[in-house]
């Protein structure tokens, strides 16, 4: 596996190149999904890449949907570079760009919501709460601090959106555009996969306090988990040993990126907005290193290749 890459260039017909992945056209019934070490924050992709970060997406990814298949469908099928090397013709001089990156998947018609589910408030979730008291306009239980565990995990949609943020909505948006049966049907698949995921992670020592699913339609009708699974991009991991609600926690992802930025930003030398500046060697190892260490505690393996 190379250590780095910002992209991948594939003899295959590109779908649509996102922040981080690419995605190509295999068939009618299959795509390939091949994660970069590109990072963003603010909305903005930097121009240093974080080693093994697409690695960590794609391998983590792929750990998820085998251990929570009893949950129900989802588009998986092989994040083996050598397999996927023999099920799509033209690609066996393009390995090293494959090798731990790339996830070959069932094509979906995507629905248009992010699924949200939230054991803990933080985020955009607190940052309307203590001001109204309310989640996407819906009253919540009195009393809440930063980091407070919900009594159950809460089921949040969110509008998809192509640029900024998505957009916290209500159930009842979700089930106006989707239908009842749909609505109720990603809400309890996305609560019982939050769940499966949080009791795998606590005796790891890392605490799931909040991630986004997303579903796809294939052309069956079948309904499936796809895109990524509870990876340091699409979730919140807090570690352990060290929460305390009151505050705002550490956690295994793009931290040190963030913090990194946060400073610039308070110091007048960055407007959050493209170009980005350019970040230290350190601000790229450690975040490198969060990535790594959550792959590390979820699987209880290193990832292979990786220092």
């Amino acid at each position: 596996m190379t250590t780095v890459m910002t992209g991948s260039r594939l003899p295959l017909s590109l779908l649509r190149r996102g922040k981080v992945r690419e995605v190509y056209e295999v068939d009618a019934e299959r795509l390939l999904l091949v994660a970069s070490d590109r990072v963003s924050a603010f909305d903005v992709v930097m121009r240093e890449p974080v080693p093994w970060k697409g690695a960590v997406l794609t391998q983590l990814s792929a750990f998820w949907f085998r251990l929570l298949e009893r949950l129900g469908p989802h588009h998986f099928l092989s994040a083996e570079a050598g397999d996927i090397v023999r099920e799509v013709p033209g690609l066996a001089g393009h390995r090293a760009e494959l090798e731990g990156r790339a996830m070959l998947v069932r094509r979906t018609d995507p629905v248009a919501f992010e699924c949200v589910v939230r054991g803990y408030i933080t985020g955009s979730a607190w940052k309307e709460y203590r001001t109204t008291g309310t989640l996407a306009g819906e009253r919540l239980p009195e009393g809440l601090v930063e980091s407070s565990r919900f009594a159950t995990p809460v089921f949040s949609p969110a509008t998809k959106a192509e640029t900024g943020h998505d957009e916290n909505i209500t159930e009842d948006r979700m089930r106006a555009d989707l239908g009842a049966a749909r609505a109720e049907e990603l809400k309890q698949r996305s609560l019982a996969i939050y769940a499966a995921g949080a009791a795998h992670a606590e005796p790891r020592g890392i605490i799931l306090a909040d991630t986004k699913f997303e579903f796809g339609v294939d052309a069956q009708g079948t309904l499936r988990l796809i895109d990524e699974v509870l990876t340091p991009d699409s979730s919140r991991f807090w570690p352990l040993a060290s929460y305390a609600p009151g505050r705002g926690q550490p956690s295994f992802d793009k931290q040190p990126l963030r913090d990194y930025l946060d400073g610039l930003r308070a110091a007048g030398q960055w407007n959050g907005e493209a170009p980005p500046p350019t970040l230290p060697d350190e601000v790229v190892a450690a975040t490198s290193a969060r990535y790594l260490e959550a792959y590390r505690l979820i699987t209880g393996t290193p990832l292979p290749g990786a220092p």
